[in-house]
């Protein structure tokens, strides 16, 4: 209990770039910790992975509400401003940021065929889409992380706004619900007989993005101050796009939607915690 109180502490002062990039590197570490499963089997459950799914759709469903819109909304009202506006502006920018990337971007979703890919035609290999599919929607995700801590340091932690113990449980939250997806990527890519570890390669590659994206976000945040309840929104849009285009249906479609639905209560909850009892 100790020595986490000391880590915090020691995080705490660091400066906010550096924590937006050890932050970053800590959803990438466990990305890489879900990839790393090929290298001991070829298969998984399909009810283990629509659980996992399921988990981190609530996750981010609950990130993006407590962590983002929450903080956003309780800026723009200690600024004195029209206290949604932000909030409404950014969420919707950030969904439609994700909708444009996403019907250009060429990527594969997991458990869809070669012709189901979407974005622009492109002559890439299935193992390239499917690290694209992914690293899309890391990129929100890097994104909440470094505008977290940027509005922790900035001293911007009003009644129920950002906080440093919020920006921790984001990362922290973020993290779990990374390790279905680096599982997501390798394992389709090692039950078609591709080698342990270059199926590990590309499952931990889709997330090499969030550290870049984390301090992208930290220094925009830093820079332009103005714009931090909009980003955190924009984050939070950029997010649900993804949890209601990728993560809900494909957790739905193995054929175990009512234990992935649970799971996805479960993820809310866990993430609720950690923010509340961060925060």
């Amino acid at each position: 209990m100790m020595l986490r109180a000391r880590m915090l502490e020691t995080l705490r002062g660091l400066d906010p770039l550096l924590q937006a990039l050890l932050a970053g590197g800590f959803t990438w570490a466990v990305t890489a910790l879900g990839a790393a499963i090929v290298l001991v089997t070829r298969r998984l459950s399909p009810a283990v992975l629509d659980a996992m799914l399921g988990f981190a759709a609530g996750v981010m469903i609950a990130a993006s509400f407590w962590s983002l819109l929450v903080p956003a909304i309780d800026m723009a009202a200690a600024a004195g401003g029209v206290r949604w506006l932000p909030a409404l502006v950014g969420f919707l920018t950030g969904g439609a940021f994700l909708r444009v990337a996403d019907n250009f971007l060429p990527h594969l979703h997991p458990r869809l065929r070669m012709e189901q890919a979407e974005g622009v035609h492109t002559a890439w290999h299935r193992a390239t889409l499917l690290v694209l599919a992914i690293t899309l929607h890391n990129i929100p995700e890097g994104l909440a992380v470094g505008v977290a801590f940027a509005a922790a340091a900035q001293n911007l932690d009003v009644a129920g706004g950002a906080t440093f113990g919020g920006a921790v449980a984001l990362a922290v939250g973020i993290g779990l619900q990374n390790f279905p997806e680096g599982i997501a990527v390798a394992m389709p890519l090692r039950r078609e007989g591709v080698k342990p570890l270059k199926s590990f390669w590309y499952g931990q590659l889709s997330a090499l993005v969030e550290p870049v994206a984390a301090v992208t976000g930290a220094a925009a945040v830093l820079l332009i101050g103005a714009i931090l309840p909009y980003a955190l929104a924009f984050a939070a849009g950029a997010m649900i796009y993804v949890v209601v285009e990728e993560l809900i249906p494909e957790s739905q479609a193995g054929g175990n939607a009512d234990l992935a639905t649970v799971a996805t209560m479960v993820g809310f909850s866990v993430m609720m915690v950690l923010d509340v009892a961060l925060s």
